[in-house]
C-alpha cells in the first residue's frame, strides 16, 4: 500500500480547513475556527490507484495552521511530505504578495519540484466567483492553478485534486521503484 504525506498551507482564514473536509468527504465546519498547529487527515480515495500494481493508496493530508506563530513548528511538519497545496483567498490581495513566503518556505526550500505543488485560488461563499486572471510572480506562476468555488461548482475541484493526488503517487510510486531498483543492483 502506498502512503503519500501532503500538506494543506496558506495564509490565516484562505479555506484550508473547509476544502480539506470537502476533499476528504469529512465534517463540515460551519463557523470558523482557526487550526492550531496542524490538522491531520487520513484518507484514501477509490479513484487513485498506484499505476504499477493497482493496488490503493492512503493518503495523509497536513491541514496547517496559517498564523506565523507555528513557524517554528513547520520543519516537522514538511519533514517526508510528497505534496504542497498552496491555498489563498483570491478576493484578498495581501494573499497574493503571502503565497510566494509559502511557495519559498514549503516548496522551494524542500527541494519539492513544481509538479508536486498545487495552488488553489480559493473563493468563499458569496464572494462571487471571479476567476479573472490573478497575476502571480514568476517562481508561481510556473505552477498548476485551480480556481475552487465549492458554492458554484464543487465538482471541479474535486477533479482537480484527484489529478493531482495521481501524479503525486505516480512520483511517490516511481521513486520507490527507484529505490528498489538501486537496492537489486
Amino acid at each position: 500500500m502506498l502512503k503519500a504525506k501532503i500538506l494543506f498551507v496558506g495564509p490565516c482564514e484562505s479555506g484550508k480547513t473547509v476544502l480539506a473536509n470537502f476533499l476528504t468527504e469529512s465534517s463540515d465546519i460551519t463557523e470558523y475556527n482557526p487550526t492550531q498547529g496542524v490538522r491531520i487527515l487520513e484518507f484514501e480515495n477509490p479513484h487513485v490507484t498506484s499505476n504499477t500494481k493497482g493496488t490503493g493508496c492512503e493518503f495523509e493530508l497536513w491541514d496547517c495552521g496559517g498564523d506565523p506563530k507555528f513557524e517554528s513548528c513547520w520543519p516537522a511538519l514538511m519533514k517526508d511530505s510528497h505534496g504542497v497545496v498552496i491555498i489563498f483567498n483570491a478576493d484578498l490581495p495581501s494573499h497574493l504578495k503571502e503565497i510566494e513566503m509559502w511557495y519559498s518556505c514549503f516548496v522551494q526550500q524542500q527541494f519539492l519540484q513544481d509538479a508536486q505543488c498545487l495552488l488553489i485560488a480559493h473563493h468563499k461563499p458569496g464572494s462571487g466567483s471571479d476567476k479573472g486572471h490573478l497575476t502571480l510572480s514568476p517562481p508561481l506562476s510556473k505552477l498548476k492553478l485551480v480556481h475552487s468555488n465549492l458554492e458554484d461548482d464543487p465538482e471541479e475541484i474535486r477533479l482537480e485534486f484527484i489529478k493531482y493526488l495521481k501524479s503525486i503517487i505516480n512520483s511517490v510510486s516511481e521513486s520507490r521503484d527507484r529505490e528498489e531498483m538501486s537496492i537489486i543492483t
